[in-house]
C-alpha cells in the first residue's frame, strides 16, 4: 500500500496553522508602522485571545474582573451622547475584552463543533425575541429618521453584549466547583469595589465605582451593590462554616457602607423589595424579621446624618424650575423629571408610534427603564422584555425550589431577592442597559440556569460509577 494514501490529514490543526500564520503576519506589518502604546494593545488583546481560546474559564475570570475593575473612556460622538445624556460614547475596557473572548470562543466553536455555539437553554427564546424586537425599532426608526446614524445599532450590539456574557458562561458552566470559584471570583471584585467607594468617603459628595472619572456614576454602583448584597445575604442564610459566614457578614458590612455613600435614592428603594422577597422565599424568616427590627430600632442613631438628608431631599429641594407638585408636596427636579418622562410618554409620546415606537436612541434620553423600552421599541418591544423578565424569574423559582444543595439554595435566594431589587430600582434607571450591572447580573443568571443541569449530571455520577 502507498504510505501517502496511510497519511492522515488533520484539517483542524491546518486550519488553526493557517489563521496562526496569517495573524502573525499581519501582526508583523502592523507592528512595524504602530506606535508603541498602540502596537502593546494589539499584542495583548492576541496574547488574551489566545489565552481565552487555550481556556475560557480565565478569559471568564479576566471578565469578571473588568466588569468593575476595568477603566472606560469616552469617544467624542455628539449623536451618542444624547442618547447616553452625556457627552459621548462611553467604552470600557471589558468592551474590547469581551470582543476579544467573544471572537476565540467563536472560533473554538468553529473549530471543535462538538461545543456548541449557544447552548439550548430556557433563555434563549426569551432573549432572540427581545433582540429582534429591539434591532427592528432600531431599522425602522433609522429608515423613517428617527435614529441618527449608528447609535441605534451601536446600542442594540451593546444589548446583545450582555447576552454573550451569557452564553458564554453557560457553555462553560459544568459542575458545582465552577461555580464556586466564579462566585467567589465576583465576590472578591465586589470587596475590592467597597474599599475603593469607602476610600472616596473622606474627600465628600457621592461615591462611584472605579475608573468612572469625574462625573461618575453613584446610581449605577448602588444597583451593583444591591445586587451583590442580595447574593451575600442569600449564602449567609444558607450556606457556608460559621467562619464563611463571618468573611460574608463582613463583607455585607462593607457593602452597606458603601451604598449608603452612593447616595442613591433609587438603590436604597430597591432595598424594600429585596428584604421582602428574602423574607418571602427564604425558610429561615426569624432570623430576617429579627434583623430588620434590630435595624429599625437602631437606625436613627446609625443611619449617617447625609444619607437622611439624602431622602429628606425629594420633599424639601429650594423651589426650582421642573419641580412636579403633588397635593402640597414639592418633588425634586431629579424625581420631578423622571415623572414628566413617564407622563410625556404615556400621555403622548408613545401613541405617536405604539407597535414598535422610535428606536433604540431614537427618543430623547429617558432614566427609567420601562418608560424607555416603551419609547424605543413599542408595545412589541415591552411585550418581549417581559417575557424574558417573566422566564427568567420562573426559571430561577424553579433552581431554588428544586435544588438541595445550600450554596445552590443560597445563590438562588439571594439571586431572587436581588431580582426583585433590580426590577425596583429600574424605575428610576436604566438598569437593565447598564454595563456594569448588567454584565454581572447575567453571570449570575447563567449559573441560575445551570444548576438543574448541573444537580442533575452529580446526581448520575454514583450510577455511572457502579456500572
Amino acid at each position: 500500500m502507498n504510505k501517502l494514501s496511510q497519511i492522515q490529514i488533520d484539517t483542524k490543526a491546518i486550519f488553526l496553522l493557517l489563521i496562526v500564520t496569517a495573524v502573525t503576519l499581519a501582526g508583523g506589518l502592523f507592528i512595524m508602522k504602530a506606535s508603541t502604546g498602540l502596537a502593546f494593545a494589539v499584542i495583548a488583546a492576541v496574547i488574551i485571545g489566545i489565552v481565552s481560546f487555550i481556556s475560557m474559564e480565565i478569559a471568564l475570570y479576566l471578565l469578571i474582573i473588568s466588569m468593575l475593575l476595568g477603566p472606560q473612556f469616552i469617544a467624542g460622538d455628539a449623536t451618542l451622547a444624547a442618547a447616553r445624556g452625556r457627552p459621548g460614547i462611553t467604552l470600557r475596557v471589558d468592551d474590547f475584552l469581551l470582543l476579544i473572548i467573544g471572537f476565540s470562543w467563536f472560533l473554538k466553536t468553529a473549530v471543535r463543533k462538538e461545543l456548541g455555539l449557544f447552548l439550548k437553554t430556557p433563555l434563549n427564546r426569551p432573549i432572540a425575541y427581545y433582540f429582534v424586537a429591539c434591532l427592528m425599532s432600531t431599522l425602522i426608526g433609522y429608515m423613517m429618521g428617527r435614529v441618527v446614524g449608528a447609535s441605534g445599532f451601536f446600542f442594540v450590539l451593546k444589548y446583545f453584549e450582555y447576552f454573550i456574557v451569557y452564553f458564554m458562561a453557560v457553555n462553560h458552566l459544568k459542575e458545582k466547583k465552577q461555580i464556586e470559584r466564579f462566585l467567589f471570583a465576583m465576590l472578591a471584585v465586589c470587596f475590592a469595589v467597597c474599599l475603593i467607594a469607602i476610600y472616596q468617603i473622606p474627600a465628600g459628595g457621592r461615591v462611584s465605582a472605579p475608573f468612572e472619572g469625574p462625573e461618575g456614576e453613584p446610581n449605577t454602583l448602588g444597583g451593583y451593590l444591591v445586587l451583590m448584597l442580595s447574593v451575600v445575604l442569600g449564602l449567609i442564610l444558607t450556606y457556608g462554616t460559621n467562619k464563611q459566614k463571618f468573611m460574608l457578614a463582613f463583607l455585607g458590612f462593607l457593602v452597606v457602607i458603601s451604598l449608603a455613600a452612593t447616595h442613591s435614592r433609587s438603590s436604597w428603594l430597591a432595598l424594600g423589595p429585596m428584604g421582602i422577597a428574602l423574607l418571602y422565599f427564604s425558610k429561615k424568616k426569624i432570623p430576617i424579621i429579627l434583623t430588620l427590627v434590630i435595624f429599625l430600632m437602631l437606625s436613627p442613631f446609625i443611619v449617617p446624618k447625609s444619607v437622611t438628608e439624602r431622602v429628606l431631599f425629594t420633599f424639601t429641594q429650594p423651589k426650582e424650575a421642573g419641580q412636579i407638585t403633588v397635593g402640597n408636596i414639592r418633588l425634586d427636579t431629579s424625581t420631578s423629571a423622571r415623572l414628566a418622562s413617564w407622563e410625556n410618554i404615556l400621555a403622548s409620546d408613545f401613541i405617536k408610534h405604539p407597535v414598535l415606537g422610535y428606536g433604540v436612541t431614537g427618543y430623547r434620553f429617558v432614566d427609567a427603564q420601562y418608560a424607555r423600552v416603551l419609547a424605543e421599541t413599542g408595545l412589541v418591544g415591552i411585550i418581549a422584555f417581559f417575557i424574558l423578565i417573566y422566564s427568567i424569574f420562573m426559571n430561577a423559582l424553579q433552581s431554588y425550589r428544586n435544588s438541595n444543595d445550600p450554596l445552590f439554595i443560597g445563590l438562588t435566594l439571594g439571586y431572587l431577592a436581588g431580582f426583585f431589587a433590580m426590577l425596583t430600582h429600574a424605575i428610576g434607571a436604566n438598569t437593565f442597559i447598564i454595563v456594569r450591572i448588567m454584565e454581572p447580573f447575567w453571570f449570575l443568571t447563567a449559573m441560575i440556569i445551570m444548576i438543574p443541569e448541573i444537580e442533575k449530571t452529580t446526581s448520575q455520577e454514583p450510577l455511572i460509577k457502579n456500572e
